[in-house]
């Protein structure tokens, strides 16, 4: 019997196995016997207990013989035998037998062409509501034959023994493509359960030509559509939750010969710090149906976003339709301009640079950037890291693979590259200050407008990268990173140190065109304030 038929069987069983129940129902579920409460803004509040992050070092994927050649297997991509993954499986359906489920049908990919039917089994209603926010919602008279392509099934309270089940600890989530399932459990983090499927999406894709990016994506009066690519916490949410643009989605797209798609119907934004005045897209989408993950609620059931004390990775999880002037059906044109997102926390990248399309394949395949407190197990200062496609986790095949098709793109369609560091300027994280958002704003909007297209340039010697002399709304002494350090020998040490970790980094890639190559910073080499 194949897993597939053996979930059916054991949910055919039972009389408390609960399809597609409304928000009302849910809510009142979660709050009834999952420990959650309601915000005075009417979202569904929880917290996820011992795990607040991804456990990236609990992740698999099954090495099964239709994959093995295609896979990235490194220290991020683990193997796991097919052997290890079936006893999971039979000791998560017999674990099942006892409980009480909820499940989610729906989709993943607003392209109809592209998009994939998929099923999410849950033992809490609170991550039923969140899939059911997440994913794409189906119309009734797609339920009557639904059949899914991937089922996801996730079971926190159910632990992995390490030295028996093959794991790293309690945590497992397991990727099968051939079974076509993903397995999770130990951890009631529900990013889990969204990243899992849309790394499905990652490997898929590019077997059908299509460019899968973990990247947020809008698109102005005019069809101008920019793609914001970044890791957690480098702004993407933030940034493309433009009041004077829709927001096509902000976490993973696929890009096709007739544009982009999101690949899910929800988002999950960082809460750490919001506001109203600052982002208030966001803010406002927190109402009824929100799922918010580790917020703290005063006594009045408030949330203070301020507060830290589970996490900084705070998180809150809403339709996309919560957003304001949200392109609902989820889909745009050919991309205009791409902006690359990096909080570099050394604080010697410029806020704006342009790219050549090499550079752009080259910082691409980098993907450069600090791991802000919280977004992992372990992480409580910013800490520098390289995460290819600007999303290592989630982009299993080789990165060559993803790079190629980006260059081929941005070549056919002649689309502007920019990278954008959301990062420190003035010093390193400590010494100097978190770039000001209401510049960072001012710098895309120029990048998007065209702004930006006739302006005098200047090259950094370090890094290579082209930046601007002058940007409207924005102080010019603070586009040359150097000009921001009071300490210029400080600067060059501390630009330097991290050219040699581009370059270091760069030697993992083989088979890398030397045009590519080429866009290695320059090391030893002095930069000097204006």
């Amino acid at each position: 019997m194949n897993n597939e038929n053996k979930l059916i069987n054991m949910m055919n069983g039972k009389n408390n196995v609960h399809f597609n129940l409304s928000i009302d129902q849910l809510m009142e579920i979660s709050v009834e016997r999952e420990g959650a409460g309601i915000a005075d803004n009417g979202a569904l509040s929880i917290n996820t207990g011992k795990y607040t992050g991804r456990s990236p070092k609990d992740r698999f994927i099954v090495d099964e013989p239709t994959v093995h050649d295609y896979i990235n297997w490194n220290k991020t991509n683990l193997a796991i035998s097919e052997e290890k993954f079936e006893r999971l499986y039979n000791k998560a359906i017999t674990y099942m037998e006892e409980k009480e489920l909820y499940v989610f049908d729906g989709f993943v990919g607003a392209d109809l062409k592209y998009r994939m039917p998929i099923r999410v089994v849950n033992e809490f209603a609170y991550q039923n509501l969140f899939a059911q926010q997440m994913f794409i919602k189906p119309k009734n008279s797609e339920l009557e034959e639904f059949t899914p392509g991937f089922t996801v099934i996730a079971l926190p309270d159910l632990k992995a023994v390490p030295e028996v089940d093959g794991t790293n600890s309690e945590v497992f989530i397991i990727i099968s493509f051939e079974k076509k399932t993903v397995l999770i459990g130990g951890t009631k983090y529900s990013g889990e359960i969204k990243k899992s499927i849309f790394t499905v999406m990652n490997y898929l894709l590019p077997f059908k030509d299509v460019l899968p990016m973990h990247c947020s994506a809008n698109v102005g009066e005019e069809g101008d559509v920019t793609l914001f690519f970044g890791l957690s916490g480098t702004g993407k949410t933030t940034l493309s939750a433009d009041k004077d643009r829709k927001l096509i989605g902000d976490d993973e797209h696929g890009w096709t010969e007739n544009g982009v798609f999101n690949f899910e119907g929800g988002c999950y934004a960082k809460c750490i710090n919001l506001s109203e005045e600052k982002e208030p897209q966001i803010w406002n989408a927190i109402r009824k149906g929100a799922v918010l993950e580790n917020v703290v609620l005063d006594e009045e059931m408030h949330p203070n976003y301020d507060d830290e004390r589970y996490t900084e990775n705070t998180r809150v999880a809403f339709p996309v339709e919560h957003i304001d002037g949200a392109l609902l059906e989820g889909k745009g044109g050919i991309p205009n301009t791409i902006i690359f997102l990096t909080a570099d926390a050394t604080g010697v990248l410029p806020p704006i640079s342009r790219l050549t399309k090499e550079q752009a394949m080259y910082h691409f395949m980098s993907g450069y950037t600090s791991k802000l407190a919280g977004t992992e197990r372990g992480i409580v200062e910013p800490t520098a890291t390289f995460s290819t496609c600007f999303g290592e986790p989630f982009m299993i095949l080789k990165p060559q693979v993803y790079a190629k098709l980006l260059g081929e793109k941005i070549d056919k369609y002649k689309t502007k590259v920019f990278l954008v560091n959301t990062g420190w300027t003035g010093g390193s994280f400590g010494t100097g200050n978190r770039m000001n958002l209401k510049y960072t704003r001012a710098m895309v909007r120029a990048a998007m407008t065209g702004e930006l297209d006739n302006v005098a340039y200047i090259t950094d010697p370090i890094f290579k990268l082209k930046m601007p002399t002058e940007c409207p709304g924005v102080p010019c002494e603070i586009l040359n990173p150097s000009n921001t350090w009071s300490d210029v020998r400080a600067f060059n040490t501390t630009a330097n140190e991290l050219a040699a970790r581009f370059n270091e980094n760069f030697l993992k890639f083989s088979g890398v065109s030397e045009s590519i190559v080429q866009a290695n910073p320059k090391k030893n080499i002095k930069q000097y304030q204006c």
